[in-house]
């Protein structure tokens, strides 16, 4: 799709939101992608990855409730749009592609 490149850090972040579904806000993100790829990962670069997203119409964005843990702060909270599951469909397709067309005597 025009416009809706991913590059690798950015399709890390979109499976994460995919996955938080319903509770993805920059922290949970971040944890997420820490639990799933075992390295530690900038929050900063989380929050920077959420706003191409959004801009590319990836993702979108709602402020959560007022939650005490919070001292009664608000999270913005992340979802997948289908333009963004479209993008990671078409990226797993791409990939997968890419793979079934190495030649076996590439592993040799």
């Amino acid at each position: 799709m025009k416009g809706t490149y991913l590059g690798e850090f950015e399709e890390v972040v979109l499976l994460a939101v995919a996955i938080r579904t319903g509770d993805a806000y920059g922290a949970a993100v971040v944890d997420e992608i820490e639990q799933q790829l075992g390295r530690p990962v900038n929050l900063g670069a989380v929050h920077t990855a959420l706003h191409r997203l959004e801009e590319k119409s990836l993702v979108k964005s709602e402020m959560g409730g007022v939650t005490s843990e919070r001292g009664g702060r608000r999270k913005r909270l992340y979802n997948v749009t289908a333009t963004g599951r479209r993008a990671l469909e078409e990226t797993r397709q791409l990939r997968n592609q890419m793979w079934n067309n190495i030649p076996k005597i590439a592993w040799s």
